[in-house]
């Protein structure tokens, strides 16, 4: 008895509460001074929280359905007063967006179009409040499996605000924004991605200067300046760079001819501070306005949150990669290696950063021919084009080394693709060639170049030819027809007089392999196919295997063998080869 009167009376005192925050609703859009800015209300965010748990706790839909009209106006009111609103908006409007997906089947409200006015007009405006943009973070990570099964392409729609997010508010949210990041990938938004992923840092520096210019990021909506006649904030962030003249020294004239000059709605400049997704995938690096902003990322101090965003966005790339090689099909892979290769060597000027960053490309770049050696073939003219780029810098010498090292593993795509291997061995010939000639991998004509420097170009070039070296002989291993050209190759490094003796050396090695096909194939044929016949090692089973200097394995009874003065076998008989 006595507990049904504990009942009885906690339903009467909830019930009085959700009139009281009802009334408190309904007074709150009477009220002339709360009509324009409904936020402004001390009590009203503690009466929608408490409506909500009332109506979370006693599941009564003729509670949620009393309360659906009210806070539904309380919603719109609140959209519409944030232009003038000096109020935040932003955990009000998450509470309410709560609401609205917890209770949208009862009332039968689509949260749709909510959804997206809290992003365009608030997130927009509040992304750098770190209390907003924690909120937000939350929201978003609680309410992640419903969004991804209802509103699927939210998320990566305006990813682009949600990067702006963490590059403002840095490494305090870092945890939150990666346990997000998955759900903002989708076929729509994968490339774009990428590409803004890599611009992080650019990101950031866009945004410090529109601060320096115009004051704080919070309660002004960046994107509004595609539509401003006169963007002041864009005016600011490349007058230092185009006309010489410090930011603070602008003076009243700047509407002058002088300022004419300048291109305020560059579409570099606007695509860097966008909110949503236009599925743009690449930023041209060449442009003034780019070129402007890595000058002055070079020649200022950075600031704490660069540096945070610097040592972010490494994590943030290994995260995407890992994601698009477990998820992402082949067609979307294939998509992104040239865009890889195309930003190898376009990155922030940072060096750590750079090093980084380029890790994470090869890492990822490796790993998806590992997966599917076809891409190679799929992709010989990109491939083509880096590996004639290799004397333009220290970075695209270093991807095409990672690209020889992928053609000879893996065959350039397998024994099917006999015409792609000849092309890309006339490739790695005509490399070969090239650097045969020259003492030095020619990065720069200049005369007076410092002793260090030369030391690092002759240890590059020796390092290159090793993986070229290496490219043409297990090509032509995997590909017999190309066998006599690459002894013919290989021959003229062992001849040469010039050569530094690593690449000497590797070329002497593998021109006695190729006497020896089994052991040849044993230890330079493609990883990924193996031909099951006697003699030809399985690397998989390596750990029970029969290894000696040089690799070998007898599967048949072994007569004898030999070896010569450097260490390789000389002669082996083995049955049944």
């Amino acid at each position: 008895m006595a507990t049904t009167t504990t009942a009885d009376s906690s339903r009467v005192d909830r019930e009085k509460d959700w009139d009281f925050h009802l009334r408190s609703l309904s007074s709150n859009a009477r009220d002339s001074s709360s009509a324009s800015d409904p936020a402004s209300d001390p009590y009203i965010l503690q009466s929608v929280k408490k409506i909500y748990d009332i109506a979370r706790e006693g599941g009564s839909e003729e509670l949620v359905a009393r309360a659906y009209p009210q806070i539904n106006k309380l919603f719109q009111r609140c959209v519409s007063a944030l232009p003038q609103s000096q109020t935040s908006n932003g955990v009000l409007l998450l509470t309410i967006l709560q609401f609205f997906l917890d209770f949208g089947e009862v009332v039968l409200h689509d949260a749709d179009p909510s959804l997206k006015a809290f992003f365009r007009s608030c997130l927009s405006r509040e992304f750098a409040d770190p209390v907003i943009a924690k909120a937000t973070l939350d929201f978003l990570n609680l309410n992640k499996a419903k969004l991804l099964s209802s509103f699927p392409t939210l998320l990566p729609q305006f990813f682009p605000l949600l990067l702006k997010l963490i590059a403002w508010n840095g490494e305090r949210l870092e945890k939150l924004f990666m346990m997000l990041f998955p759900a903002m990938m989708s076929i729509g938004s994968f490339l774009p991605l990428f590409h803004s992923l890599m611009d992080l840092p650019i990101l950031v520096a866009s945004l410090e200067k529109v601060e320096k210019s115009s004051g704080s990021l919070i309660g002004s909506s960046i994107a509004s300046i595609q539509k401003s006649a006169a963007p002041e904030m864009l005016l600011a962030l490349m007058d230092e760079a185009y006309t010489g003249s410090a930011i603070e020294d602008r003076g009243g004239d700047s509407g002058s001819d002088d300022n004419n000059d300048i291109d305020v709605s560059d579409p570099v400049f606007l695509d860097i501070l966008k909110d949503e997704n236009d599925g743009i995938t690449e930023r041209p690096w060449t442009s003034p306005a780019m070129t402007a902003m890595l000058q002055a990322a070079i020649n200022n101090t950075q600031s704490e949150r660069l540096k945070q965003v610097l040592h972010m966005t490494p994590q943030f790339l290994a995260l995407y990669f890992s994601i698009a090689l477990r998820d992402v099909n082949d067609s979307l892979l294939c998509a992104l290696i040239p865009l890889v290769m195309s930003r190898y060597a376009t990155t922030f000027p940072d060096k750590v950063f750079s090093h980084e960053v380029q890790k994470r490309l090869s890492d990822f770049m490796l790993a998806a021919f590992q997966q599917c050696p076809k891409f190679i073939a799929l992709l010989k003219k990109p491939i083509t084009d880096r590996l004639g780029e290799a004397y333009d810098n220290p970075a695209k010498t270093e991807l095409a080394l990672h690209l020889c090292w992928a053609i000879g593993e893996h065959g350039a795509g397998g024994v099917a693709y006999k015409d792609v291997a000849r092309e890309l061995f006339e490739n790695l010939e005509l490399l070969l060639y090239e650097n045969l000639l020259s003492s030095r991998l020619g990065l720069s004509q200049e005369s007076d170049i410092e002793p260090n420097n030369v030391a690092f170009r002759k240890s590059s070039q020796a390092r290159l030819l090793c993986f070229v070296v290496t490219a043409i002989a297990k090509l032509a291993t995997c590909h017999n027809e190309l066998l006599p050209r690459a002894r013919v190759s290989l021959a003229k490094v062992a001849r040469s007089r010039n050569i530094d003796r690593r690449v000497w050396r590797r070329a002497c090695d593998y021109l006695g392999l190729m006497s020896e096909p089994a052991i040849c194939l044993s230890i330079l044929g493609p990883s990924t196919e193996k031909p099951k016949v006697p003699g030809i090692i399985n690397w998989s089973e390596g750990g029970s295997k029969m290894i000696a200097h040089v690799p070998f394995y007898i599967l048949s009874e072994q007569e004898e063998f030999n070896f010569d003065n450097s260490g390789f076998v000389k002669h082996v008989r083995m049955p049944n080869l």
